[in-house]
């Protein structure tokens, strides 16, 4: 009983691994036959062994994580009561999102009496007004995270709030007068959405935290970054990304000697969601979701599975809370922290797009830094490249979505379900800069089957 349970086994070496691959492959050449090229320029071998790694410490890695319920502000006392309601049916914390200012008052003061953590997206900047929501939210016990980021409009809105100069002064303003730890966030959901690949996500985010690390510099001390990640279907390698982004976050952060952990709000991508044959998007978001908390995620915002095509209704919220809920309550995916320790596979995921992200951020900060790369159009440009290879293999069937390009429903018809329009729409307006656009894969199939219904 005291033995070790594989005392009996002989280890196998890498080598005779791969030679007993080789001998089955009856004369098949071994990198042509079995090693993938994926989209990042990294060589999947068909096996990976313990001499290959070694494990790579991930700092920061949470012990537990967040059931997120995403509420869009029009009237802050009925979006209080909602998220009330979400509170009561399994919900842990909560994204609010608001195109203008409110009562701050009538959403604080009306939420549950308990200590709650909330997150903001916000489509404006009034340092002011944050200060005052942080500093209420305070008063009750809410751990705010605000999620300012003024680099991140300028990619996604191709404008400045205000300008650079104004907008870099009031975001200072509210991390030093709102007495919140959580005040700047770094969005990298749009270059996911865009068609960026992994490496570009990690390397763009680096260059873009870069610009407030160089703006503020030691003002950060007590700052702590949050990112908002989307993940998407390419499961093993999201839980790297994942783990990457925290490894090269904390290489950067040492350089200017500031605090190495970051605070990471996971989301369900965009850009593999599909119209026909939507409930295939309970399967792609349960994955993103797995992905996300094994790779280290704080929390997790689920995408309801119509949320492209329908407005935000009480079964779709229902059922993407219940998601996560099975995950956490049923799978028991709150009961081990950090699982992917050791995967000799994701292991050396995480390592190539480790050094890959930083040997391209480096370029990007030889080349004038992510501001400057933006007004350039140099990162729109890589995202669009990026992006036309993804749909190139898409309409050829190299990259499948299953229900579009391969086995479609095609009795299904949706013309009649649209209460939204779930295709990209860019309305003319004067912008700095080409903006960073999302677009989903699927988009053009989908019009076309629409146009023949």
């Amino acid at each position: 009983m005291g033995k070790h349970l594989f005392s009996e086994f002989q280890p196998v070496s890498a080598k005779a691994f791969k030679q007993k691959i080789q001998y089955d492959l009856d004369g098949l050449d071994y990198n042509k036959t079995l090693v993938w090229n994926a989209p990042e320029g990294i060589h999947i071998k068909p096996f990976y062994h313990s001499e290959d790694t070694t494990p790579l410490p991930i700092p920061g890695h949470p012990q537990n994580w967040n059931i997120v319920e995403e509420i869009f502000i029009l009237d802050p006392k009925v979006s209080a009561k909602t998220a009330t309601l979400a509170l009561s049916k399994g919900a842990e914390s909560l994204l609010f999102k608001a195109d203008e200012k409110f009562n701050v008052d009538e959403l604080v003061d009306n939420l549950p009496q308990q200590e709650l953590t909330i997150y903001f997206s916000f489509s404006f900047l009034d340092a002011d007004f944050l200060t005052e929501l942080s500093l209420k939210l305070k008063a009750k016990n809410h751990v705010a995270f605000l999620n300012t980021d003024i680099v991140g409009n300028l990619a996604l809105s191709g404008n400045w709030f205000s300008n650079q100069k104004n907008d870099f002064q009031s975001l200072e303003k509210v991390f030093l007068n709102a007495e919140n730890d959580n005040v700047i966030g770094v969005d990298l959901t749009g270059y996911h959405n865009a068609g960026a690949n992994m490496v570009q996500q990690l390397a763009y985010t680096l260059a873009h935290v870069n610009e407030y690390f160089n703006q503020y510099g030691d003002a950060l001390k007590t700052q702590t970054i949050t990112f908002k990640i989307a993940t998407g279907s390419n499961y093993f390698f999201e839980i790297a990304k994942l783990r990457a982004l925290r490894l090269v976050f904390a290489t950067l952060a040492e350089a200017y000697n500031l605090p190495h952990s970051c605070h990471i709000l996971a989301v369900s991508a965009l850009r593999n969601k599909t119209l026909y044959d939507y409930n295939t998007n309970l399967l792609r978001t349960t994955t993103e979701a797995m992905s996300a908390i094994l790779g280290g995620a704080d929390s997790f915002c689920n995408l309801a599975y119509d949320a492209i095509y329908h407005r935000t209704n009480k079964f779709g919220q229902r059922i993407a809370r219940n998601q996560l809920l099975i995950l956490k309550h049923e799978s028991y995916f709150d009961q081990v922290a950090n699982p992917a320790d050791g995967a000799y596979y994701i292991e050396e995921l995480t390592q190539q797009f480790s050094e890959k992200a930083i040997s391209l951020f480096k370029e990007i900060e030889a080349g004038g830094g992510f501001i400057t790369q933006l007004i350039d159009g140099k990162i729109q440009k890589k995202i669009k490249e990026s992006a036309v290879k993804e749909q190139e293999a898409f309409d050829s069937g190299e990259r499948t979505v299953i229900g579009s390009n391969v086995f479609q429903n095609t009795e299904d018809q949706m013309k009649n379900e649209l209460e939204i329009f779930p295709f990209l729409k860019i309305n003319p307006r004067k912008t700095l800069i080409e903006p960073v656009i999302p677009k989903r894969l699927t988009e053009a199939l989908e019009q076309k089957r629409l146009e023949d219904e």
